[in-house]
């Protein structure tokens, strides 16, 4: 039996992109093909910039689940009411998100997100597809419906990933000690490019999770 690896499940408010601000139980899959997730590792990450932890099974509601369990899981979070939704992230939740686990969200009424860094196929049935490009790191999931690309990235320019087959397109300032002039740069990019549009980490504004 197939044994997904979880490091927290939890529900919040969905705090960047298309869907900020939409009930959502996040579902945070350990492990990455970037990054380890452990802090001695961080000088060899393709991903240098990630501020998440996704290392064991630790966190809230972690473990290890068959599909059905994990399913279930995910559906006792939800208070009632509503569309149902689900966001699985990472790490790169890619390595382990498969069509029975999307089958049996499915079955519990649950609409689909995924999160990724889009170096791996995305599997059938997905509701919503976001691609966050890294720099370093070759893409293959070049369509979905959201691409939010950390910016500003050196060698992962938004004028890269323009022209894939994507319904909306937000660059999102890093967080980082330059966090104010990165601001201003995204705000200034999609001024002058409004194929784009911003995105703020409004979970971090608001102090959830």
């Amino acid at each position: 039996m197939e044994l997904y690896k979880i490091k927290e499940i939890y529900y919040t408010l969905q705090g960047e992109g298309a869907q900020t601000g939409r009930p959502a139980v996040f579902c945070r899959f350990t492990g990455c093909n970037l990054w380890s997730g452990r802090e001695e590792d961080r000088h060899k990450a393709i991903c240098q910039f990630c501020d998440t932890d996704f290392w064991g099974t630790d966190g809230m509601n972690g473990g290890r689940y068959a599909a059905t369990e994990l399913a279930a899981k995910v559906a006792s979070l939800w208070p009632g009411g509503g569309q149902p939704y689900v966001v699985c992230t990472g790490g790169e939740p890619l390595l382990q998100l498969d069509e029975p686990l999307i089958e049996a969200f499915h079955t519990c009424g649950f609409e689909v997100a995924v999160e990724t860094n889009g170096t791996q196929p995305a599997p059938a049935g997905l509701d919503w597809i976001c691609v966050s490009p890294k720099a370093g790191a070759d893409i293959v999931l070049t369509q979905g419906h959201e691409l939010k690309l950390v910016y500003p990235q050196k060698g992962a320019e938004p004028e890269r990933y323009q022209d894939l087959a994507f319904n909306h397109f937000f660059l999102q300032p890093m967080d980082s000690p330059q966090q104010a002039e990165n601001i201003e740069a995204t705000v200034a990019y999609c001024l002058a490019h409004p194929q784009w549009r911003m995105s703020l980490q409004t979970h971090k504004v608001l102090n959830i999770d």
